[in-house]
């Protein structure tokens, strides 16, 4: 790792499969940290075996590729006791722990916080589950799907007359291992400071609701009025039109907070009856859109963007993956990088998404084979 990176030296255990507890161990791989994964011989992590598409690299798959760089991997098998020796013989010289086994799991398999405590009064003991350490959920699966239905924002997503929609990513993970590590992150300082380990918990409940706490925050003190979600074009439950995306004719616009008198001008368009005050943005907001959905649909996304620009209308065009890979904004941050696996196979992927000391934060490597690290690892531990 570059001396540059700010986590150099530290030692992250990574006992966590799939999406959340790993982004973690990412983000702190790409900070400088050595991040150990620890894997079950054979298999591994499970999410090695989640394939978003059939494209395969090395014997993995995508998914487990973008969230495994710069990692380590060590294969243990936690219930064989030679094994599970060695792992408490390792989390005596680690900083951070990270797991997301269910509530309960990782306490059977002799990994409490309380025996690791005992052993490592420093460590940091970070864990993600679904619904959090206890309460009637505790025991169902913490499943990025299932924790959206559960939070609201499926609800939120959706249009009037429309079933709720899901946000089209593993949202709830991915902000699960955001917050994971901005605790981890402040409770590593605060060690810094006192010379104490901590105890880290988050869940994926948690972060989406977290994660909504604009809308709740006016939900809970608007007397539990529920917003009413846009019947066609709209964005967002609680902001009025234009706010929302539209169709062109030749792919769609988004608008976003805009002055409705200017931008009716603009346009070209007549104030309709009811006029454009701004308490019309919000009690008329279905008929409004429905009016500049049908102009904006003369004309394609790059003439009405020629218009609105220049105006300093807030508007955007609706790009796809290939638009936006072939675009200049996105050549000018230099988010792609192609990094090496051991078997000679490569893989393009993101980096960082920051710059420290203005530089991008590259990665070193690709993610591990299953135990690709192991003999290294009890040769620099002395396990």
């Amino acid at each position: 790792m570059s001396a540059s990176k700010p986590l150099e030296g530290l030692v992250v255990l990574e006992f966590a499969q799939f999406l959340a507890g790993p982004l973690a161990g990412l983000r702190l791989a790409d900070l400088g940290a050595q991040v150990i994964k620890v894997e079950r011989p054979g298999k591994g992590d499970l999410g090695r075996q989640i394939y978003l598409s059939d494209t395969d690299i090395g014997g993995t798959n995508t998914l487990f590729q973008a969230i495994n760089r710069n990692k380590q991997s060590y294969a243990a098998d936690m219930k064989e006791p030679a094994d599970h020796a060695r792992l408490m013989k390792l989390i005596t010289q680690a900083d951070v722990l990270i797991q997301n086994f269910r509530p309960g799991v990782f306490d059977r398999l002799g990994f409490s916080y309380e025996t690791l405590k005992a052993l490592n009064p420093g460590l940091i003991y970070a864990s993600v589950t679904g619904y959090g350490a206890s309460g009637p959920w505790v025991d169902l699966p913490g499943q990025d799907l299932l924790a959206q239905a559960r939070s609201g924002v499926m609800w939120l997503n959706g249009f009037e007359d429309g079933p709720p929609q899901p946000v089209g990513l593993a949202v709830a993970d991915m902000l699960a291992g955001h917050n994971l590590t901005q605790a981890i992150l402040a409770a590593l300082v605060r060690r810094g400071f006192k010379g104490q380990g901590a105890k880290v918990d988050t869940s994926l409940l948690e972060s989406l609701v977290d994660f909504q706490f604009e809308v709740l925050t006016t939900h809970l003190n608007d007397g539990g009025r529920m917003p009413d979600r846009p019947k066609n074009h709209g964005a967002h439950a609680y902001l009025p039109a234009p706010y929302g995306v539209y169709p062109t004719a030749n792919g769609y616009l988004a608008l976003a907070m805009t002055p409705l008198h200017r931008l009716f001008e603009l346009l070209g368009m007549e104030t309709p009856e009811f006029g454009l005050g701004e308490d019309r943005a919000f009690s008329h907001r279905a008929e409004i859109s429905m009016l500049l959905a049908k102009r904006l649909s003369t004309r394609g996304t790059e003439a009405w963007l020629a218009i609105l620009q220049p105006a300093d209308i807030w508007c955007a065009e609706v790009m796809s993956w290939p638009d936006l890979l072939a675009s200049d904004g996105f050549k000018a941050l230099d988010m792609t990088q192609r990094l090496a696996l051991a078997n000679g196979d490569t893989v393009e992927t993101t980096r960082a998404p920051y710059q420290i000391d203005g530089q991008v934060s590259a990665s070193s490597s690709a993610a591990p084979m299953v135990g690709e690290h192991t003999d290294q690892i009890v040769a620099d531990f002395n396990l």
